[in-house]
């Protein structure tokens, strides 16, 4: 009985360690991608952007280069690539060790490392850290993310938000020190908590004030559930450049909805984005839930989705798995599976400040090629993936069902991916 899907492609010749070129000048065709739009194309890479888009067999490598290589893509749809904009990578990936978990800075980057390596495979080629700075930690995790993202270079970004307890009060003193000299460390976006703060409103002032002097981002955690708090915010976030994105968010779901709603609007007019958590909250989140994703997105906020906790004590089951998020966001929340992956694709892409993706020519070449022919159905049998970063492969997951011999198979014809059979 045929196969449904064609064996997974081999890896091309310039991967690490080939003899190919450099990483993101060889040139790659992708051929027989499947588009949402329904179209069956060629897609050529190379200098890390997409060169070309044509109808299947239309296109060619291109002139002669180092370390070219052809992708079969048949079976596959092809999409932008995932970001991911709510990760924890100096806690990930602890829950099972015993005893409470470790900051030293070996440990740190170990997990660091693995966890971004997993939620590469899963097809996020981006991804921003949040991690604790001061207190027992002091600098070190941070460093310990910083030598991870060294690491990591050509595989995956990833960028960090320093993340102190507290800002204000003589306590608060020291966290802000050590938020300045994160940054000077290398931490690329202020963040923190500011409803563990004893005034929270003096905490967002202050990251503010910090992220203007530095010209960075803001990331802030929140449950928003008091209604004037993030108000205040909202009113004072509007004037930031390059931006402010809080979340999860998942108090606003329990407010009135026409509170809910009126704190929409102000978020939407000061360009506040909102990073919900479908999958699980994280350790800066007091109570689970999400945020009124529909309801944000009505009133025109930013929605973007992550990940949170990574299999740490706030989520010992966390995937990490943008497309999880995007399932969710769809069976849970309601969203058209377009809308949905919208918020783990170009919306998260837009919160790390990140330039658009489309599969067409001159965009960069951060795509996702996943086993199926519809939206819907990869958000739901995600299983087989090739992750394209800077325009070369550096992922790729495949999974191959077997059943046994059946007569009802036989008899309806339906599609087998496995020829033996099994004991």
């Amino acid at each position: 009985m045929p196969e449904s899907h064609p064996q997974p492609p081999p890896w091309p010749s310039n991967q690490p360690g080939s003899s190919g070129g450099q990483p993101d000048q060889a040139a790659v065709l992708l051929c027989g991608a499947r588009l949402t739009d329904g179209r069956t194309v060629d897609v050529r890479l190379g200098g890390g952007r997409i060169e070309a888009v044509g109808t299947a067999g239309s296109l060619t490598p291109g002139p002669p280069r180092p370390g070219a290589s052809r992708v079969d893509l048949g079976g596959y749809l092809l999409l932008p690539a995932p970001a991911e904009p709510h990760a924890h990578g100096d806690t990930a990936l602890s829950a099972e060790q015993p005893g409470p978990v470790s900051y030293a800075p070996e440990d740190v980057q170990r997990r660091a490392t693995e966890a971004a390596l997993l939620q590469l495979g899963h097809g996020a080629t981006a991804a921003r850290a949040h991690v604790r700075v001061g207190d027992v930690q002091g600098l070190g995790a941070l460093g310990a993310v910083l030598q991870a993202r060294r690491s990591l270079r050509g595989l995956a970004e990833l960028t960090t938000v320093a993340m102190p307890r507290l800002l204000t009060g003589v306590a608060g003193a020291d966290g802000l020190a050590m938020l300045r000299d994160a940054l000077k460390m290398g931490a690329s976006v202020v963040g923190g908590c500011p409803d563990t703060d004893p005034d929270p409103t003096g905490y967002v002032e202050a990251v503010l004030e910090v992220a203007s002097e530095h010209g960075c981002p803001v990331d802030l955690h929140t449950d928003a559930t008091d209604a004037a708090r993030l108000s205040r915010l909202a009113a004072m976030a509007g004037g930031l450049r390059p931006g402010v994105t809080i979340g999860p968010c998942a108090g606003l779901a329990r407010l009135p909805a026409d509170a809910a709603s009126r704190l929409a609007e102000q978020l939407a007019a000061a360009g506040v984005t909102v990073v919900c958590l479908p999958q699980g909250g994280c350790g800066a989140a007091d109570r689970r839930g999400a945020a009124p994703v529909r309801l944000l997105r009505a009133a025109g906020v930013r929605v973007a989705a992550g990940s949170g906790a990574l299999r740490d004590v706030a989520n010992p089951v966390g995937r990490g798995d943008p497309l999880e998020a995007a399932y969710l966001l769809a069976s849970a929340h309601g969203l058209r599976p377009e809308d949905a992956y919208e918020a783990v694709s170009t919306a998260a892409r837009e919160a790390l400040g990140l330039p658009e993706v489309r599969v067409e020519a001159g965009f960069p070449a951060e795509l996702l090629a996943v086993r199926g022919d519809r939206l819907s159905g990869a958000l739901s049998l995600a299983y087989s993936r090739i992750v394209v970063h800077r325009g070369r492969v550096v992922a790729r997951t495949s999974a191959v069902r077997e059943y046994c011999n059946s007569a009802a198979a036989a008899e309806l014809g339906l599609p087998r991916q496995g020829r033996g059979e099994l004991s």
